[in-house]
């Protein structure tokens, strides 16, 4: 496709030099090579958020494995996506519960199904999960229970002991101030547990969040009276939104705000060892006219190209000595972009620009296109 080779030429115009051994060098931060994390475990795979899933990833080679955290009626940390489980559990089959749907505002959107803060502990693990995307198989759902942090934590220390291979944790803290709002505040739950567990060593935890002022302001203070410190991440939405503490509380600045050079510099790496960025914000796209099938199967579902146009969030957090780690990588066809002839493409156009690692849901994918950038 000559599109798709003269565009990559355009954007793999970062210098690099490609090596086949191990010690080779990364244009990452440190040099390394860029992290492998399992988005929600092998999501691509099974269903999210089961120990199943977060098993399966660490099989198969991923170096983190990627926890959502909401929060229970009785102040239990379970992992979920989102305080709603109505898409990703098999709660309509539990007319015990069915008088429990509501409908809830949740960062200001009004939102449809059952939430998690009005369940018990015991009352979650009644439910089992399920796949919540159709395209993706379903083979496993009602299978897996819903797992909480210690029992996560818990996996990995048994995997590593079996295996020999250290695996890191990086904890989402989903909808802060939500939770805040329930009275059900999640920082203080994250941090008992991982001090609880022994989890504190700060080269296998990452705690990353899509609002500033529990990263910048509630976390490290809870971390300095347990006697630790865990690297934060600053996650950013699409760069035209706010962060929603920012939100309610009146201010004026968005993501795209946040993203520029100064801010980056100046403003969030005196809080945060890194930083989470939507890779479609900075590799830019546009739509197809028409739907193009990539893979030849007979399904066109690639709807939008790569422009060529790369915003420089990478460099300029580099510069600011801050980590990037892109989310979320995805093998199926209807994330591509014309431009790329698989998802080893894009994966590898990420590392060209240097990126520290990123989010995969198909970490096999990931380590795959790393051993051989």
């Amino acid at each position: 496709m000559r599109f798709k080779t003269s565009l990559l030429i355009l954007a793999f115009s970062v210098p690099f030099t490609v090596s086949a051994t191990p010690s080779c060098s990364y244009p990452t931060l440190t040099g390394k090579a860029p992290l492998v994390i399992a988005h929600r475990g092998a999501s691509g795979m099974r269903p999210e958020h089961t120990l199943a899933s977060y098993q399966l990833a660490m099989e198969l080679g991923a170096d983190f494995i990627e926890p959502d955290l909401v929060m229970t009626k009785d102040g239990k940390l379970i992992a979920r996506h989102e305080p709603n489980i109505i898409d990703t559990t098999d709660i309509l089959q539990h007319p015990e519960f069915a008088d429990r749907r509501k409908m809830k505002l949740v960062d200001g959107g009004a939102v449809d199904g059952f939430f998690v803060e009005d369940f018990t502990l015991t009352e979650i693990k009644s439910l089992r999960a399920v796949q919540s995307r159709d395209y993706r198989d379903q083979s496993f759902n009602g299978q897996f229970e819903i797992p909480t942090l210690r029992e996560i934590i818990a996996l990995v220390q048994s995997y590593e002991k079996a295996s020999g291979r250290v695996v890191g944790i990086y904890p989402e803290t989903k909808h802060p101030t939500y939770f805040r709002q329930q009275a059900l505040p999640l920082e203080e739950a994250l941090i008992d547990t991982l001090v609880d567990t022994g989890f504190v060593n700060p080269k296998r935890v990452f705690i990353q969040s899509f609002e500033v002022s529990n990263l910048k302001d509630i976390l490290p203070p809870l971390m300095a009276a347990k006697g630790i410190r865990l690297p934060l991440v600053q996650l950013f939405d699409e760069f035209q939104t706010q962060p929603y503490d920012y939100k309610i509380a009146g201010r004026k600045e968005s993501y795209g705000d946040l993203i520029q050079k100064e801010s980056l510099k100046n403003f969030v790496a005196s809080y945060a060892a890194g930083i989470g960025v939507w890779k479609n914000s900075f590799l830019k796209r546009e739509p197809l006219p028409s739907a193009l099938d990539l893979d030849g199967n007979g399904k066109a579902e690639v709807t939008e190209r790569l422009t060529g146009e790369v915003l420089p969030v990478v460099a300029d957090a580099h510069a600011a000595g801050l980590l990037v780690h892109p989310y979320t990588m995805r093998d199926e066809e209807r994330f591509l972009a014309e431009g790329y002839n698989s998802a080893v493409d894009e994966y590898t156009l990420l590392m060209k620009l240097g990126v520290d690692g990123f989010f995969s849901d198909f970490p096999q994918t990931a380590i795959q296109a790393r051993s051989q950038f």
